[in-house]
This record gives structure tokens, C-alpha cells and sequence, in this order.
């Protein structure tokens, strides 16, 4: 797969990671440039649905659900490293991209978007197999068609703001910066509940 992203293409790569057997996977080794942490987002982000379902029922311990809750943590975490890893991959590729006077700095990141792109082509996936649920009666089926209409115009909307972005970045237009998400709750150095009242505690992410 090349390098070059645009949005279109990186809708189509969330959609057909989607429909593939077995789902999700690690990323293939294969994959170029930012695409390996595209797919490593996207991933992450299929497992935080599976596991927001899961945690979600009532027919199960309680020390299931906790169990859950800390695994969501553990994708999340990934989730936003891997955002991080894709914008240092782009910001990689457009090093040479000199400036413009009066550059726009952009507040949101081009990994930014694309997680949201992943997070809204798992919504579009599921809404349309609702939209696919005769059992559930005819109004289920209409009202989830509807919102799938809206969820597949929001994501061409982001998708045109993605290129916009990118293109205005290789022409030196607009510029972003990696921010670091610092999970604050997911450390045990700065979460106060896992450092304990004397204050020392034990450094370190949570895994």
C-alpha cells in the first residue's frame, strides 16, 4: 500500500479491515509508512467497542466487569499511541515542507481525524447491520437506516476536512504538532487513587 494518505483511501482500508475474518488482528508487517499505525489504531479501536458491549451487561460478575474496565484502559492507551505514532509519520514525510508566511496552525491533528474516521466506521459497520435486523421489527430498521444516512454523511464530512488538512500541509499552508495525551489516570505516578495517601507510590503506566 503506498504511503501517499488521502482520506477516501483510508476509509476504504477501515471498512475492509471491518469485513475481513477474524477481525481485529494485528497489523500485517507488510503495511507502509503510517499505515502500520492506522491499523494499529483502528484495532485498538475495535477492541474498545467489543469491550464497551461487554461491559455493559448485567448477567456476569462484577469482577468481569472490572476486568473489562482494565483492559479498556489498556487499549485506550494504545489507541493513543498509536494516534501520536501516526502523526509522527506523516510529520515525517512532510519535513521538507518549508512554511509559508502566515501559516495556519491547525488544532486538531491529521491522527486526530483519522481515529475519528476509524471510531466512525465502526458506527457506520454497526448501524448498517442494524439497519439489517428484520427480528427487530420495521421501525428499528427505518430509524437505524436513517441514522445511518447521518453517520455516513458526518464521515464524508470529516473525510473532506482530513484531505483539506493534509493537502494544505504539503503546500506549506497549514501546520500540526504531536501532542502527548498524557493518560494521567492510567499512570500509577500521577493517578492519587493508585499512588496511595503517603504520596510514593509506584512509577509507571498501569498496564
Amino acid at each position: 500500500m503506498h504511503s501517499m494518505l488521502d482520506a477516501w483511501s483510508i476509509v476504504r482500508f477501515h471498512d475492509r479491515e471491518l469485513a475481513r475474518p477474524g477481525w481485529p488482528q494485528p497489523p500485517s508487517a507488510d503495511l507502509a509508512a503510517a499505515w502500520r499505525p492506522i491499523a494499529a489504531n483502528h484495532r485498538c479501536n475495535c477492541q474498545l467497542w467489543q469491550e464497551e458491549d461487554r461491559v455493559r451487561r448485567r448477567d456476569v460478575p462484577a469482577a468481569d466487569i472490572a476486568d473489562g474496565k482494565r483492559r479498556i484502559d489498556g487499549h485506550n492507551q494504545q489507541r493513543n499511541d498509536a494516534v501520536e505514532a501516526i502523526d509522527e509519520a506523516i510529520l515525517a514525510e512532510l519535513a521538507h515542507v518549508r512554511l509559508r508566511g502566515g501559516a495556519r496552525l491547525s488544532s486538531e491533528t491529521a491522527g486526530a481525524m483519522i481515529d475519528r474516521l476509524s471510531i466512525l466506521a465502526l458506527k457506520v459497520h454497526h448501524m448498517r447491520l442494524q439497519s439489517q435486523r428484520a427480528p427487530a421489527g420495521q421501525a428499528h430498521v427505518q430509524l437505524c437506516g436513517a441514522k445511518l444516512e447521518r453517520l455516513e454523511a458526518q464521515r464524508a464530512d470529516l473525510a473532506a476536512c482530513l484531505d483539506r488538512l493534509l493537502r494544505e500541509a504539503r503546500s506549506g499552508e497549514t501546520y500540526f504538532k504531536v501532542y502527548r495525551q498524557f493518560k494521567m489516570y492510567n499512570d500509577a505516578s500521577l493517578n492519587p487513587y493508585l499512588y496511595g495517601p503517603d504520596g510514593a507510590g509506584a512509577g509507571g503506566t498501569v498496564p
